[in-house]
């Protein structure tokens, strides 16, 4: 890319995390106010719905076809999404993005279920992930 696009790949970084991120605010919190890199923690809270979490949300995300962000992390934020919309992405994904977000938070008011039992379209449904943490299969068995 040389010092030129390596320029302008960054400001694009920072310009699609700070558009997504004022898109997402008023759907979720938003763990710090100021201007951000290329990345920024919303916080996976949705009052009116306590017990569904970071996690179903990120599980249902992959339902609207979107890969989840990093979930818990940084730990200090609690229920932690920490999105990072690369260089690359289009103002229409982001868009996208950010009404998933807004229909997400919209089915935990209305049926949290949909979002505990996420995702219903991937191959699996949800995994054991603290026995896949402690048991890692590390081979493909073809079943």
């Amino acid at each position: 890319l040389g010092a030129e696009g390596l320029r302008q790949a960054s400001e694009m970084a920072v310009l699609n995390a700070n558009y997504l991120k004022s898109q997402v605010q008023g759907v979720f919190p938003i763990s710090h106010d100021r201007i951000h890199m290329h990345e920024f923690v919303a916080k996976g809270i949705i009052p009116e719905a306590p017990d569904v979490h970071a996690l179903d949300i990120a599980k249902r995300l992959i339902d609207y076809g979107f890969h989840p962000p990093t979930n818990y992390f940084p730990l200090i934020v609690p229920e932690a999404l920490m999105i990072e919309p690369t260089e690359t992405e289009s103002i229409e994904t982001l868009d996208a993005f950010a009404e998933a977000l807004r229909s997400i938070r919209d089915e935990a008011l209305v049926d949290p279920g949909v979002l505990h039992e996420a995702p219903h379209t991937a191959p699996v449904r949800r995994l054991d992930e603290v026995r896949a943490a402690r048991q890692p299969i590390l081979r493909w068995t073809g079943e």
